[in-house]
């Protein structure tokens, strides 16, 4: 791949604007995870309660991912963009004056999905603009907006500790606006957007197998990087915090730590789409899934020394936020044409795989067990079993799409 040539490929102001629309929205999205800590003392909730209400957000985003990419694919990523920040203030402006009840912040929580479905309209408008062999360097630099969730990890607890929680929401509405203005200026719909077409011809993707297969590997990959983004705060707090053990770590400090994994995930996104494209994404992604195996098997071990954790959950991260990348390598050369809906459809599935995950594995086995130990080596095994179906999937790729002459880098 001829990086110099990268910038002169497609359309950069735009694919900057992809950038910042992701990664203003991320933070956005998790900030009921970023929060955590303060949210669950207010309301002094158990560990499977603690855990619904992080996962509840990626619910939300999970589900309003599929009309966003249906609207991006009808009206155009830049107008659908524009409504999604535009509709992302109400429920911030409801946390800020609002959010005196469990009930609240998790309805609250959910419509915050609504940044969380910017994934669908930003890799759409990223992807568009660049050919075939960028297609993972610009996913994944679009993709890297996930970024923003470590500026809710990092900032997040330190506001709330001065400002209160509440009035963290308040303040998030001010970046939001800075992009708004900054994706008006700069973003624009590439040449060949695809005309509008009936809703059910958008959904006629759904009778394709590939669809499926791409929304399971996906829901391993961005469902890990969320569903532990959301949820490493209560995880780190809960082994090493100073409620667990004499002179652990305070809050404000594990935000300093949970920062650094989402960092890792967030960072290695584009580096894994630039691998993709040079040596496929099939095979690294084979790679990717059995690291990951193997560090959620030694994260099960619960390590004494949290630096020991913070290497494994960040080696994890890492990987997870290579894996979102190289899966974006393949799925709009397979899906050219309906990149927005599918975008959607297989963000929303990732977007699920990040609410099952600690509302269905982690925080429930905690509550039952007393231990984190059982929840790292079911997810382990998940994922060794997803490797396989992943492995006897793609064998088949290789053979349908290289006789249809497709393009893909296996």
């Amino acid at each position: 791949m001829d990086v110099k040539n990268f910038r002169k490929a497609g359309h950069f102001p735009s694919l900057l604007s992809a950038f910042l629309y992701f990664d203003v929205s991320f933070m956005i999205w998790v900030l009921c995870g970023a929060l955590s800590l303060y949210i669950t003392k207010d309301f002094n909730l158990t560990d499977a309660q603690k855990a619904t209400m992080v996962a509840i957000l990626t619910l939300g985003g999970s589900i309003f991912r599929i009309p966003m990419g249906i609207l991006a694919d009808r009206i155009g990523s830049r107008k659908a963009g524009m409504i999604g920040m535009g509709l992302t203030i109400l429920p911030l402006m409801w946390g800020w004056l609002g959010g005196t009840s469990l009930s609240q912040v998790q309805a609250l929580g959910f419509l915050l999905g609504i940044a969380g479905a910017s994934f669908a309209v930003s890799l759409s408008l990223a992807s568009r603009w660049y050919p075939p062999q960028y297609q993972g360097l610009a996913m994944g630099i679009a993709g890297a907006g996930n970024s923003g969730t470590a500026l809710a990890t990092f900032f997040g607890p330190q506001l709330a500790a001065k400002f209160g929680w509440h009035n963290v929401f308040g303040l998030a509405i001010i970046p939001l606006l800075l992009v708004f203005v900054a994706y008006f200026l700069m973003a624009k719909d590439a040449p060949n957007q695809p005309a509008p077409k009936k809703i059910r011809d958008y959904l006629a993707v759904l009778k394709n197998i590939d669809t499926w297969w791409f929304s399971i590997f996906y829901a391993i990959t961005f469902g890990g990087f969320v569903g532990f983004s959301s949820y490493f705060s209560i995880f780190f707090y809960d082994v090493y915090g100073d409620q667990s053990i004499e002179g652990g770590l305070t809050r404000v400090q594990i935000g300093y730590l949970v920062t650094i994994t989402v960092i890792a995930g967030s960072f290695f996104r584009p580096i894994g789409g630039y691998i993709a494209d040079r040596i496929g994404g099939m095979k690294f992604m084979l790679v990717l899934y059995s690291v990951v195996c193997m560090c959620a098997f030694a994260v099960s071990t619960m390590p004494s020394s949290f630096m020991v954790m913070l290497a494994l959950t960040s080696i994890m991260m890492a990987c997870l936020g290579m894996g979102n990348g190289s899966i974006f390598q393949i799925v709009p050369q397979r899906f050219s044409k309906e990149i927005g809906v599918v975008t959607g459809i297989v963000g929303a599935a990732g977007g699920l795989g990040g609410f099952l995950l600690p509302n269905n594995v982690l925080g429930p086995l905690k509550q039952a067990t007393g231990s984190h130990v059982t929840g790292f080596i079911v997810v382990a095994s998940i994922v060794l079993v997803v490797t396989l179906v992943f492995y006897a999937v793609t064998r088949s790729w290789r053979k349908d799409w290289a006789t249809a002459d497709s393009g893909v880098n296996f």
